[in-house]
């Protein structure tokens, strides 16, 4: 009963904390997909150089798209004319980081994590897609480049958010929208996170596991193949340094885990290609493990203690934020979770009502972004009238005359896999 006691004491203490920071992590991130949208964002990428990578790097960086849904979005830049090298350092910084993940680093780990989260995502961006440029120039992305005359794909989104106020748009996205693409993630994270605070020795990683690059190794071994958004990463990272852990190895499980995991290999392998997947993977695992050693064996003793504290960082915030507002963020954050679950839900009924049209099965959605991505290039086929997309049940429902080898190649081209008809 104590145990229980002080698992869901930690996960209240821990949603509290979070949640303010959250919520306006979400906000800001509402405000960036209204102002920067993008078809303006492709027109900045599109010349091969230095110049672009950074760019695209300082473009990705605030943009809360996690590892499935900056594919889509990476791609879609591509086809309008992004450079090989734009793209990839897009998809290497993208992941890493975001406003509302800078926010909770803060909250709970401290400003110099919040820092050098941020800093690694640019540096390994820019370098991947340095890399891109002049190495890998002769493979070509699996997606038709737009012809700014002929191509309606990209004026769908621009006529369907014409439906919608800027105001309502900004906040449906954030608090719904986005909400719904890491709110089972972010729940995951959170408990994961009391788990480890309650049942982990504090001896674990001092007396057994006490070398650093031991530390960094578990842990890349641990997150490469799964899936941690970059804001639900936080509160593991942040309760296995109270654990013990080396701050190198919170950062390269803070870097490499929100960024890899085996449903974006495949995608990215069929999507991008073979090489500038492993420029991909590189870069992050490599700068990850790069900064991480930089932290745990060069920097002095005395800069260590003062910029990484490790013995209180949920304590340090604690006092900032007055108590009764932590407490109603933390409701309202709940009632945000609920109210995504009960909207995520509700689609699928009115969908499995739908008779007069076809099913298909699509393999490799994982967010919102993947279901408007699929949305907007199945719509922009003339034969198709409709599209309803079910992302829980990886199905999309078409209604018009278009066959299901031109439905197949639609799918396939924006780097997804067609199963068929249902």
């Amino acid at each position: 009963m104590n145990f229980i006691n002080n698992y869901f004491s930690a996960l209240w203490d821990l949603t509290i904390e979070m949640a303010p920071y959250l919520l306006l992590g979400f906000l800001i991130a509402g405000l960036l997909n209204g102002v920067f949208t993008k078809n303006w964002l492709q027109r900045k990428l599109g010349k091969p150089g230095f110049a672009s990578s950074i760019k695209a790097a300082l473009f990705g960086i605030p943009l809360p798209l996690c590892s499935c849904g900056v594919i889509p979005t990476g791609v879609s830049f591509h086809k309008n004319g992004a450079s090989k090298g734009a793209t990839t350092s897009f998809l290497i910084s993208t992941p890493q980081t975001g406003v509302d993940s800078i926010l909770i680093t803060y909250a709970l780990m401290g400003w110099a994590y919040a820092i050098i989260r941020p800093v690694i995502a640019f540096v390994t961006g820019v370098f991947g897609g340095f890399i891109a440029d002049n190495y890998v120039l002769s493979e070509q992305i699996n997606a038709p480049k737009c012809d700014d005359n002929s191509c309606s794909s990209c004026e769908v989104e621009d006529s369907a958010s014409k439906k919608q106020t800027w105001f309502n748009r900004i906040f449906r996205y954030a608090f719904v929208t986005f909400l719904q693409d890491i709110s089972r993630y972010l729940v995951l994270g959170l408990a994961l996170a009391a788990l480890i605070t309650v049942a982990v020795p504090d001896s674990l990683f001092t007396e057994y596991v006490d070398q650093a690059w031991l530390n960094m190794l578990i842990v890349l071994i641990a997150s490469v193949p799964l899936y941690v958004c970059a804001t639900a990463s936080v509160p593991i990272a942040a309760a296995l340094l109270l654990k013990g852990i080396s701050p190198g190895a919170a950062i390269v499980f803070l870097m490499a885990g929100p960024a890899t995991n085996i449903a974006t290999f495949t995608v990215l392998w069929n999507t991008i290609g073979k090489k500038t997947t492993l420029v991909y993977l590189s870069s992050i695992i490599g700068g990850a493990l790069f900064f991480g050693f930089l932290i745990d064996y060069t920097l002095p003793e005395t800069l260590y203690n003062y910029f990484l504290p490790i013995t209180t960082i949920t304590e340090q915030h604690q006092h900032i934020l007055p108590h009764w507002l932590m407490i109603g963020s933390g409701i309202i954050l709940i009632y945000l979770i609920i109210q995504a679950e009960v909207i995520r839900y509700i689609p699928q009924k009115q969908n499995s009502k739908t008779t007069d049209m076809t099913t298909y099965k699509i393999k490799g959605m994982t967010c919102n972004h993947c279901v408007a991505n699929v949305e907007k290039n199945l719509g922009s086929l003339e034969q198709v009238t409709e599209v309803n997309v079910n992302l829980d049940k990886g199905t999309a429902q078409v209604e018009g005359q278009a066959t299901e080898d031109q439905i197949k190649s639609t799918i396939e081209s924006i780097g997804y896999q067609f199963e068929g008809k249902l």
